[in-house]
């Protein structure tokens, strides 16, 4: 444990003699160089500042009762700052990045005679007007496919409709043919009872008119 410590002063004091380089090279090369060059090495004189700190910050958490608390902590706190540090280095890039393609374009522009720049400033416009043409072109496509699918949907409402009617009619033909077929049914049964009735009527008057039996002889 001594020895850890020991290895962590230790580095804890290179760091610190690494940000007091950083910081003396900075005023002198502020005075000589771009402003993107001295806030690098700003950057840098912070980031060796940052190491210094947390080295030194670790040793003393190894001191504490709760050390791997102590020690979660301040790691916490220590990639926060570097992760702050590597998003300006980031946005300085950006910076150069956009810096060198405009002067970049700006000798290019400076390179071409005026027949070249009028060349360079249709093409611009042809393209311009050819990405305007793509737009519209995509934009008719948009409305004729909106179009079609209105249509399509039309067409299968419609279609849907006359299903929809064609099984009502037939519906009302099964109820017209089913009373049609009660009708015939209660038709056939009051002639079946009249004829019935017109059988019982006949042979009631045949009994009628039937002569009397002969009487038996009177015995002597």
């Amino acid at each position: 444990m001594n020895k850890l410590i020991v290895l962590l002063l230790w580095a804890a004091w290179g760091f610190a003699v690494q940000a007091q380089t950083a910081a003396a090279v900075a005023p002198s090369a502020t005075a000589t160089q771009a402003t993107p060059d001295a806030e690098r090495l700003r950057i840098s004189a912070e980031r060796a500042r940052l190491e210094s700190k947390y080295a030194a910050e670790s040793a003393a958490c190894y001191k504490k009762f709760l050390v791997n608390n102590c020690l979660d902590k301040i790691k916490i706190v220590h990639q926060e700052a570097l992760a702050d540090l590597r998003r300006q280095e980031t946005s300085l890039d950006a910076d150069d990045r956009r810096a060198r393609g405009a002067e970049q374009m700006r000798k290019t522009e400076e390179k071409m005679s005026p027949e070249k720049q009028q060349e360079a400033a249709d093409k611009r416009a042809s393209s311009l007007k050819d990405h305007e043409s793509r737009l519209e072109r995509e934009r008719q496509k948009n409305a004729d496919r909106a179009t079609a699918q209105s249509n399509e949907k039309s067409n299968v409402d419609a279609a849907a409709n006359r299903v929809k009617s064609n099984q009502e009619k037939a519906g009302e033909r099964s109820t017209k043919q089913a009373a049609a077929a009660e009708e015939a049914r209660k038709f056939n049964e009051k002639q079946e009872k009249a004829k019935e009735r017109q059988a019982q009527h006949e042979r009631d008057r045949l009994n009628q008119t039937k002569p009397p039996a002969k009487s038996l002889p009177t015995p002597e």
